[in-house]
């Protein structure tokens, strides 16, 4: 249960290693006989449905080990990313993700990502280098003077949409989003507690920190605002 990427590996190599001798021979055979299907993506996806009846079966075990289950959807995110850009895989196929979208797993999908989103939070904005921009040297890079706190939040919502944005249903797509908004509305609550702490001093280092961080935050959000 521990080692996902065994058999995920084991299929991507397989489909890799037989790519060759299907298109070379299968593929002719199938054209000649006036068929439509694609040998190479046909073996694939009979590969894939053995990994979702995998899937379907570990899952359950372990649903409730939270370093488990964060492993697998890694390493199942990892892999599907592989198959789609280096072999081709079709979209309209049977994938993990439609494992994944199944209520029990998803919800606890959910909730890890949000457990864990909030524990790098807690740790970004204790850091000693919160507040400090990390191009603060580099004038013509940092004219917004971003502290870094600001830059790794966005960076984690930007790796959360990157992690569910092959979901089949949009209705999916949709609860990760509200996730996301929670996890802004988090982040301005924080940043207004330090903000109260830092009243006396609106000139100080930190205060500017945190309306530099608000601006470059509602700038991002403002250019993402296109990303349907």
């Amino acid at each position: 249960l521990n080692k996902p990427e065994w058999y995920l590996t084991q299929v991507l190599m397989w489909i890799g290693n037989h790519a060759k001798f299907l298109d070379d021979k299968i593929q002719p055979i199938l054209d000649k006989v006036g068929s439509s299907l694609n040998a190479g993506l046909e073996f694939s996806r009979a590969l894939v449905m053995l990994i979702l009846e995998k899937l379907a079966a570990d899952i359950p075990c372990l649903l409730y080990d939270d370093a488990l289950f964060c492993h697998l959807v890694d390493e199942v995110l990892l892999f599907e990313r592989e198959l789609y850009s280096v072999h081709g895989y079709l979209s309209s196929f049977p994938s993990c993700m439609h494992i994944l979208s199944e209520e029990s797993c998803f919800q606890r999908w959910l909730t890890v990502e949000k457990k864990f989103a909030l524990q790098k939070m807690d740790s970004m904005l204790s850091s000693e280098a919160a507040w400090i921009s990390q191009y603060k040297d580099i004038t013509d890079v940092d004219e917004m003077k971003v502290p870094d706190c600001a830059e790794t939040f966005m960076t984690l919502l930007l790796v959360i949409t990157d992690r569910y944005k092959n979901l089949p249903t949009a209705s999916r797509k949709l609860q990760f989003l509200g996730l996301q908004k929670e996890l802004v509305d988090d982040f301005r609550i924080r940043l207004t507690q330090v903000m109260k702490e830092e009243t006396r001093a609106s000139l100080g280092f930190r205060y500017c920190a945190i309306l530099n961080a608000v601006n470059y935050i509602a700038t991002v959000l403002a250019d993402w605002a296109d990303n349907v």
